[in-house]
């Protein structure tokens, strides 16, 4: 189940960051591109910064379009990974308290140990539902 999740986990990532250098290099790009255009085109002084003027705001306006669209898939970004963290500490939840009910089913002197050891073992995995929930909801704030 965790393999799943670090899976899944490294997959939005991968996909956060090719993103993100897409958005950057198409920035970039536009930029280099809008300098050169105008640089090249046989103009007066008062044209071209008029140009100038007017392709950075045009460029202002898309760099806003952009931020929005970023924000908009960190916040589903950040909805996705506390609807599935939430899932998975329901499901871990589920299977400790189905391991005790098991383990209280029979007392013996073995069933007290082994309801020791699932009780360690329930609170170990708590723990790592725990850790998974801070380091996701560390990445989100990260992403923000």
């Amino acid at each position: 189940m965790t393999t799943e999740n670090n899976q899944v986990n490294k997959a939005e990532e991968k996909n956060n960051t090719a993103g993100r250098d897409f958005v950057f290099g198409s920035l970039i790009g536009g930029v280099v591109g809008a300098v050169v255009a105008l640089l090249m085109a046989p103009k007066s002084g008062k044209e071209l910064r008029g140009n100038i003027n007017e392709s950075s705001n045009e460029l202002k306006a898309r760099a806003g379009e952009w931020k929005d669209r970023a924000v908009e898939s960190s916040s589903q970004l950040t909805k996705n990974v506390s609807e599935k963290s939430q899932e998975f500490g329901a499901k871990v939840k589920d299977s400790t308290k189905s391991i005790q009910d098991k383990v209280k089913g029979s007392k013996s002197s073995e069933d007290e140990e082994a309801e020791k050891a699932a009780q360690e073992v329930a609170e170990a995995i708590e723990e790592a539902a725990q850790e998974l929930e801070k380091q996701q909801s560390s990445t989100t704030s990260s992403n923000i």
